[in-house]
């Protein structure tokens, strides 16, 4: 196979579902791992696209953001891993802010914490808490569609109704200098009120978000616990010096 038809191929497919895995590719391709490595470091100089840890993503900006749809079927077992690990740290009788975001709503089957209130901006996270028969407040306000997330001044005002043990928040980056990053100021209005209300804040975030920065800061990193499947080695030292992680 020429090139050029491996490099569409592997375009094709990241726009089909977001991240690739190498050994997909390689198995896709019938490539060596060592020529599908070359290909993704030159897709990735032409900007193309982004590797990550065991493959490649999507290249978005900054202000950009993934759908609803689009986010449930990539790094499904991270995120798996992550909900697992998430859910443990709740304890009996907690009062919890639930973010809206895949990794959160992923956390609801685990749950197994007694007795414990839930409110969330998430309509896809109500609906799986009231199915598990948890206590659970749903904000009032604006419905981001794509995101189906609940934003703007009225859920802030909602939002001031309610003090937290503890928030479990979703980012879009996670970076040394730049701390929690999301793509839409709207969202982090609302997570940074959050986790301004929680005794402690939680960031719920798979590895191919650290060393990413998006367009609107949460707060800094020393701020929060990270929780994720496993922290990318490049990153070991300057994240993990200013931040508390949980990992699988």
């Amino acid at each position: 196979m020429l090139t050029e038809e491996r490099y569409h191929l592997i375009l094709q497919r990241l726009q089909e579902r977001g991240i690739v895995k190498l050994q997909e590719l390689v198995d896709i391709l019938g490539a060596s791992e060592s020529t599908i490595r070359r290909d993704l470091i030159d897709l990735e100089s032409r900007q193309l696209l982004k590797r990550i840890h065991g493959g490649a993503a999507l290249v978005h900006q900054k202000s950009q953001e993934p759908g609803m749809d689009e986010k449930t079927f990539t790094n499904v077992q991270q995120k798996d891993i992550i909900a697992k690990l998430a859910a443990q740290e709740l304890l009996d009788g907690e009062c919890i802010y639930l973010d809206a975001g895949t990794t959160t709503l992923a956390m609801i089957p685990y749950i197994e914490a007694k007795d414990i209130t839930v409110v969330t901006n998430g309509l896809s996270h109500v609906e799986a808490l009231v199915q598990q028969q948890i206590r659970s407040y749903l904000l009032g306000g604006m419905m981001k569609m794509h995101t189906k997330a609940v934003i703007g001044s009225i859920a802030l005002q909602n939002m001031d109704n309610f003090r937290f043990d503890k928030c479990f928040l979703g980012a879009n980056g996670i970076d040394a200098e730049m701390g929690y990053t999301t793509p839409d100021p709207e969202e982090a209005l609302i997570k940074r009120r959050a986790h301004e209300l929680s005794s402690q804040t939680y960031i719920l975030a798979d590895s191919s978000k650290i060393g990413e920065i998006t367009f609107a800061k949460l707060f800094n990193l020393n701020e929060a616990v990270l929780i994720t499947e496993a922290m990318p080695e490049q990153w070991q030292r300057s994240i993990a010096q200013k931040t508390k992680i949980i990992e699988g």
